[in-house]
């Protein structure tokens, strides 16, 4: 089968591997849809492990079901979390899904950016969701992305009327921009510095926009009636995004680090301020299960149209155009790799 090789950003290969065979409770799925996420193009986090086949936001159309599989077959459509936790361990019980070994441990094989996947069984007990009618393969896309966001707005607390200012307006940004709305935000403020991305911010429903090189603080007080922002919500890797939401966020309020840096950096937090304000700081990684029938749901029933977010659809041959589009982060917003074309 064909796939694309990952190699570096600026080098992703058509190559041939044979097609994966199947084991007993495990599942072979033909990808239709892949996304190219911003983490793919990380290259201080992917590089280490090249060459392989990247590609975790994947739907498709099971075409095999191995033995003892007996809540799906073939022809399901559905879409394939590639991190699943064990529900079991410590982490899990507490609510941490994303802390789990486990999850960190899981993956199909080889990766989203191939005509076909094989599925192991403890992802196929317990990562696998079938599409309903109303979500097409490319909508299928989305639900691992949205699953993080609503992981990361539920980790924030975010509650109906807060104003929200995102740090950056790619994909992610733009996805905590729908959900915000969704969950009835009040003022939702997005920053960036490409015009593109601040037109589709614009696009997509935020009160105002803030180009990243102004003071940002400045700026939002001006637009938010004075104040700072209740929730801030990092979207970019990029270090001054980190000091902006030191700066920008209310008395009470919480920054929520959806996106991180690379490894090694410090970010230096005002304490004493922090603690006499009750400023929270809130990571958040990943999504579980949970989230992602959530985020199925939302997709549904409407609530968050993502179908307007793909500016791209690019064939497996074109998978290297479709990597240096997103590293690139100008006129692009969701970048979809159809493996079958």
């Amino acid at each position: 089968m064909r796939v694309a090789m990952y190699y570096n950003n600026r080098d992703v290969r058509l190559e041939e591997m044979p097609a994966p065979e199947i084991g007993r409770g495990e599942i072979l799925v033909k990808a239709i849809a892949s996304g190219i996420c911003g983490s793919d193009v990380m290259e201080w986090y992917r590089i280490k492990k090249a060459p392989l086949v990247l590609g975790h936001e994947m739907a498709g159309e099971i075409v095999e079901v191995g033995e003892g599989v007996e809540r799906y077959k073939t022809g399901d459509r559905v879409f394939v979390s590639h991190h699943i936790p064990c529900n079991t361990c410590h982490y899990c019980l507490r609510g941490y899904h994303t802390c789990c070994e486990t999850l960190h441990t899981t993956n199909y094989d080889p990766g989203g950016f191939a005509e076909y996947i094989r599925v192991p069984a403890l992802n196929t007990d317990r990562g696998v969701f079938p599409l309903p009618d109303e979500v097409s393969f490319e909508d299928g896309v989305f639900i691992e992305p949205l699953a993080c966001v609503i992981r990361g707005q539920r980790t924030a607390n975010i509650r109906p009327g807060q104003s929200v200012l995102i740090l950056g307006s790619g994909i992610s940004g733009l996805l905590h921009l729908l959900l915000a709305r969704a969950l009835g935000a009040g003022r939702i403020i997005a920053t960036d510095v490409d015009e593109y991305r601040l037109r589709m911010a614009r696009q997509f429903g935020a009160s105002a926009v803030i180009r990243a090189h102004e003071d940002v603080p400045a700026r939002l007080r001006q637009i938010n009636e004075g104040r700072l922002a209740d929730l801030v919500i990092i979207c970019t890797g990029a270090r001054p995004a980190f000091t902006q939401a030191l700066q920008s966020v209310d008395r009470g309020g919480t920054i929520l680090f959806f996106a991180t840096t690379e490894p090694g950096i410090d970010l230096p937090v005002p304490v004493n301020e922090f603690w006499r304000n009750e400023i929270k700081l809130m990571p958040s990684y990943g999504n579980s299960p949970l989230d992602a029938i959530e985020a199925i749901e939302l997709i549904r029933a409407g609530r968050v149209r993502v179908d307007e977010m793909v500016t791209h659809r690019l064939s497996l041959e074109e998978t290297g155009l479709g990597f240096r589009l997103v590293a690139e982060a100008k006129e692009s917003i969701k970048v979809i790799i159809e493996p079958q074309k």
